[in-house]
């Protein structure tokens, strides 16, 4: 049989052949050989468990010296990232050795300086709409405080002009008039701006009949250009639809603003306003509009800057002519509140164009025609209640309605108002907004 190679050495050594015959003798061997076989497995076992558990500590001791590489390179760049932005900085991160403890420190408290900083930024913000909403109020008290008196100015001025009057006392008249509604112009102009910023204007939907604004625009401008020596041209394009739907205020308060420019800036020549179809899709048609004038026209580098607010193309312009310079800032967000835009073509000495175009649903003819009061500026049978605290005002309305045929009856505030409409009724309501005790919003 054959033993361990240590036990047959053993055995070579100590026993005998007779000895090795021996049952007994060779049991026991046996037995050693076996205890001597499995104490060599036992230490194969454990050679390989320690060869395989110094594989994974040297490679989780390798993983772990990347690890404190990658950390390293990472707190060094944050570091870095620091300094570059504050250089300051360094003096905070860098005065003990743990680092990576002073950046934390160093960004909490960057953290704690933003939030500040955006707690006061809110704070800034509800001072700005608080300004925002103080300017807003203080505009509509001063322009009702204003309008007050214009419109008794105007109003007699207009009474006045009905009457006879010496050439001397009519040419005073009609220059008196004319002021009075340029401030009246411009005070519209400046609230209209002040809304418009505020996005507090939001766009009506109803039918325009294109063709009648545009002749409505031209008869109120007509006499005004006239006395300039200038002739008034208008071109309507018949493949327009008779009515499209949108805000008939605001597209009248841009051609306005731009014929009143061409009428301002042009004596004797041609001012020509279009309106044309550029495209029909569906239910849908989008409208060129244009004003061209053969005015002083404007410089290029000049033609930019002229829709800005309070911004005229040059200061003698701003003398000879006179004006706001809100006209055109005015002009430019009423188009883009249309998702379009206003553009120019001028040339100094030849005029100017000034077009756009914008897109509008179409409108739906109207059944109902709203019915007129048989004859012009007549009241005959007509009860009017006008709801008015100012005395001027009251005189010149009630003046005007009686001239009309008309009868008055006066209130001087809302609640008034409320009750003399439940004792009588009215067939026109003429509300003031601002009054004591009750105002003209209900």
């Amino acid at each position: 049989m054959q033993y361990h190679k240590i036990l047959e050495k053993q055995i070579q050594k100590t026993l005998s052949a007779q000895q090795l015959n021996d049952p007994a003798i060779q049991r026991l061997l046996q037995l050693i050989d076996q205890s001597y076989k499995n104490y060599e497995i036992d230490q194969q076992l454990t050679e390989h468990a320690f060869l395989v558990s110094e594989k994974e500590y040297q490679d989780i001791l390798h993983n772990q010296q990347l690890q404190n590489n990658i950390f390293s390179q990472s707190v060094k760049k944050l570091k870095d990232a620091i300094i570059a932005h504050d250089p300051q900085a360094a003096a905070i991160i860098e005065k003990e050795d743990n680092v990576l403890i002073n950046i934390i420190a160093y960004l909490e408290k960057q953290i704690q300086k933003r939030k500040e900083t955006e707690a006061e930024l809110i704070r800034a913000k509800e001072q700005a709409e608080d300004g925002a909403r103080a300017k807003s109020d203080f505009l509509s008290v001063m322009s009702h405080e204003i309008r007050t008196p214009l419109n008794a100015i105007i109003g007699i001025a207009h009474l006045l002009l009905q009457d006879q009057l010496l050439p001397n006392q009519l040419e005073n008249l009609k220059a008196l008039n004319i002021s009075a509604e340029n401030l009246l112009r411009l005070i519209n102009d400046i609230l209209d701006f002040g809304k418009i910023e505020e996005g507090k204007i939001v766009l009506a939907e109803k039918n325009i009949h294109l063709q009648q604004l545009a002749e409505n625009i031209k008869t109120a401008h007509q006499i005004r250009s006239a006395e300039r020596g200038n002739a008034f041209n208008m071109i309507i394009d018949n493949a327009l639809p008779k009515f499209v739907l949108g805000d008939e205020v605001r597209i009248g308060q841009i051609l306005h603003n731009l014929v009143s420019n061409a009428v301002k800036f042009t004596r004797n020549g041609v001012i020509t306003m279009q309106i044309s179809l550029q495209k029909m899709q569906g239910d849908e048609a989008t409208v060129y509009f244009s004003v061209t004038d053969t005015g002083v026209g404007i410089e290029k580098e000049k033609q930019v800057l002229i829709f800005d607010r309070f911004t005229q193309a040059s200061v003698d312009i701003a003398r000879e002519f006179g004006g706001s310079g809100l006209g055109l800032a005015i002009v430019k967000r009423l188009v883009a509140l249309h998702n379009s835009d206003i553009y120019l073509n001028s040339e100094i000495g030849r005029g100017s164009t000034f077009f756009f175009t914008i897109t509008f649903k179409k409108g739906k003819p109207e059944i109902q025609q709203q019915q007129t009061i048989a004859g012009v500026n007549d009241l005959s049978g007509i009860k009017v209640l006008l709801v008015e605290d100012v005395e001027f005002n009251i005189m010149v309305a009630k003046k005007m309605i009686t001239n009309w045929n008309g009868v008055v009856d006066v209130a001087e505030n809302g609640a008034i108002a409320i009750n003399k409409m439940r004792e009588t009724n009215y067939d026109i309501v003429l509300m003031d907004l601002q009054m004591p005790v009750m105002d003209g919003w209900i």
